[in-house]
């Protein structure tokens, strides 16, 4: 056995699959890759969609989704779990009882809500049992603005989003600005009842397909890689941003983040 691969950081990723490998938990492979880490994948739920929008969603029996995640768990040394598409109340309760049993792990929740065309992926049922059952054992988590405001709706502004969020137990979470109508693109970091850090990045032209799951699961494979949060936070932001600095247009639809633009980069540098 090559040992220096046996101290391969493992991550944990439950998520659905996207059959366009622009998101989901193609997604979250690539940018764990890209953070030489090792990504077990357990699929939550089956999507129909391309760069353009998801245009249909099967959920994964919940039993199933906690069979393959304690298979993992019970085999290999899991250094971070990302969560990202849950797809049912089912899964929600399912993972649950997995994070129960394994509460020194760090946990990063990206909640998926809607598609980036505004498809719903998370029904009322599903809000409700991420509420009360997952926020308590999140580590980060990266809501956008739109998903802010869903998850916190009594809230007034996305400040007092973040502070109720946080009080649902959430230790860190990041609140991505990509959506709202600013110059550029503000994400505002919260922790410990307050403000932390505001980070600000180059707002670049369009939408991307896959950016929120890249950011996530970038911030889970940092933390694998034994990163104090704020690190990781601010790390995989900037890989983030690059990777949609390289995205590319495959299909008809929204450009793909590039996860593996430094693969390309030193190919240049060689020629």
């Amino acid at each position: 056995m090559n040992d220096s691969a046996s101290n391969i950081p493992v991550v944990l990723v439950l998520s659905g699959s996207d059959p366009s490998g622009g998101a989901g938990i193609q997604a979250d492979i690539e940018s764990l890759v890209s953070h030489g880490c090792h990504c077990a994948p357990v699929i939550t739920a089956i999507t129909v969609q391309d760069t353009q929008d998801v245009h249909s969603y099967a959920p994964l029996d919940g039993t199933l989704i906690m069979e393959q995640a304690r298979a993992v768990l019970e085999d290999m040394p899991v250094a971070a779990i990302k969560i990202g598409m849950l797809g049912s109340a089912e899964a929600v309760e399912a993972i649950y009882g997995v994070l129960q049993d394994y509460p020194d792990i760090p946990v990063v929740l990206d909640p998926v809500v809607a598609s980036g065309n505004g498809t719903n992926l998370a029904e009322s049922d599903v809000l409700e049992a991420l509420d009360s059952l997952l926020l308590p054992h999140i580590t980060v988590l990266t809501p956008n603005s739109l998903e802010a405001r869903i998850l916190a709706p009594a809230a007034d502004n996305l400040d007092a989003c973040a502070m109720a969020l946080l009080e649902k137990g959430c230790e860190f979470v990041l609140v991505t600005g990509t959506h709202e109508n600013t110059p550029s693109v503000t994400n505002t970091l919260y922790g410990n009842h307050r403000l932390l850090e505001t980070f600000n990045w180059d707002r670049l032209p369009g939408s991307f397909h896959g950016s929120g799951c890249t950011l996530a699961a970038s911030i889970a494979g940092l933390l694998a890689q034994g990163l104090e949060p704020f690190s990781a936070v601010h790390e995989a932001q900037a890989y983030t941003w690059e990777t949609l600095v390289h995205a590319v247009r495959l299909g008809m639809g929204q450009p793909l983040p590039n996860r593996l633009f430094w693969a390309r980069a030193d190919e240049d540098e060689e020629e």
